[in-house]
């Protein structure tokens, strides 16, 4: 019950994501954007990994580590344009 809770939180985090992109309400090199990949796909990878689905499994991680360098990439750009 647990694992299917975190799998349905994991779909429900990206398919929000997506609409949020699809509707322009957030971009996609937001902060919030990258956070429920990065949640999403991690939930989602549980779940898979639990049932065994390795190839989704590893489409989640990968899209976590996308996920993850995309954070980077944002907080490096922030710092660059703040003024001090």
């Amino acid at each position: 019950m647990i694992i299917d809770s975190i799998g349905w939180i994991g779909a429900l985090l990206i398919l929000i994501g997506y609409a949020l992109i699809s509707f322009k309400k957030i971009e996609g090199n937001s902060l919030k954007f990258q956070l429920l990949n990065i949640f999403g796909s991690v939930f989602l990878a549980i779940n898979t990994y639990y049932y065994g689905a390795i190839p989704s499994t590893l489409v989640n991680v990968i899209w976590a580590i996308i996920a993850v360098v995309a954070i980077f990439a944002i907080v490096k750009s922030y710092g660059k344009n703040s003024t001090r």
